[in-house]
């Protein structure tokens, strides 16, 4: 595919979409319903419908029966943690694979030209991003959020929470499988602005922002203390009339979405003509810039608080008189403290 016909290249190589980066419009008013309607389709496809078949496969094939699930011990949790292993391997490898080894699109799409495993630093284990980033995703990342999986299904199987039953609570299900993805959002907001304060970000977050060209392998790179606060997110079906099954797509739209944002490319080629969006621009701009899209926009969130870069100069220009006036304050701070 000819990618100019869908953005344009800088001098260095990196390559832009066209267009302004847009929030999504469930928040708007006065409502727009049609602008909603044509929204819809990209909430669902690709990704959040994947994600939700996986869950299924994972809930009725690769899960132990429910007298299994209520005595915990190391042989099922580990099962758990293996089979959560392989399919992180395979999902996000298959991204590695093809994009960053064979590189088959070569930088077509590529937010940033260069390629992380062309260069080392000294930042990284063994002064290699991919290296790294692997050792941290498998070394805590997928161990915490199979941690989270295995407490969760335990106390389904022992009623500590209330379940709700598939057949009997189908449109109950159906609706909070909907705003889950919402919800995950809003979540990841609330403790990415956390991380994002200066003593956190120093100690934990820096970590992941480490990786300022991300790759898939970046998804999950991460201090253990983020891994804990990312997947936390699931303990809401604790506390709500829920399923296992939804707690499984829950963690797989927070553990395999994750890569989705780190791609490092706009579009995946699927043929000559073809390709599927993967919309993860605004978290590229989280990347480059660190105090922009602290959510993805389907909640506003960034916009409401001033935070969203919607890929522009324009967006330049407001970071930056944003920083400015962080500057000022800095710099009067330290004038009254002299």
């Amino acid at each position: 595919m000819n990618d100019l016909k869908f953005g344009k290249r800088d001098k260095r190589g990196n390559w832009t979409p066209q267009g302004t980066l847009q929030t999504g419009p469930l928040f708007e008013l006065p409502p727009k319903p049609v602008a909603i309607l044509k929204w819809l389709p990209g909430y669902f496809l690709p990704w959040n419908l994947l994600f939700m078949a996986s869950a299924c496969v994972f809930w009725f094939w690769l899960t132990p029966d429910w007298q299994t699930l209520k005595t915990l011990n190391w042989q099922w949790a580990g099962l758990l943690l293996l089979r959560n292993m392989l399919a992180v391997f395979l999902f996000y490898g298959a991204f590695e694979l093809r994009l960053y080894v064979q590189r088959r699109q070569g930088s077509r799409f590529k937010f940033n030209a260069k390629f992380p495993s062309d260069t080392k630093s000294d930042i990284f284990f063994f002064g290699r991003q991919n290296v790294d980033n692997m050792i941290r995703a498998f070394g805590t990342g997928v161990p915490i959020w199979t941690a989270y999986e295995v407490l969760i299904l335990w106390a389904f199987a022992n009623a500590y929470v209330p379940t709700a039953d598939l057949p009997a609570n189908t449109w109950w299900l159906a609706v909070i499988a909907l705003l889950l993805p919402l919800f995950h959002e809003l979540h990841f907001y609330l403790i990415h602005r956390a991380i994002h304060i200066q003593l956190l970000y120093k100690h934990i977050h820096s970590v992941h922002h480490n990786s300022i060209n991300p790759s898939p392998w970046s998804s999950l790179s991460m201090h253990p203390i983020e891994h804990l606060l990312y997947f936390s997110g699931s303990l809401i079906h604790l506390l709500i009339h829920s399923h296992p099954l939804l707690a499984i797509y829950h963690l797989h739209f927070v553990g395999f979405g994750a890569v989705v944002g780190h791609v490092g490319f706009d579009k995946i080629e699927t043929g000559d003509e073809s390709a599927i969006d993967t919309h993860a621009f605004a978290h590229y701009l989280h990347h480059k810039y660190f105090e922009v899209n602290y959510a993805d926009g389907g909640i506003p969130l960034d916009r409401w608080f001033g935070t969203w870069h919607d890929g522009t100069k324009a967006g330049d220009e407001l970071m930056e008189a944003r920083w400015q006036k962080k500057r000022d304050r800095m710099n009067a701070s330290m004038e009254a403290e002299k």
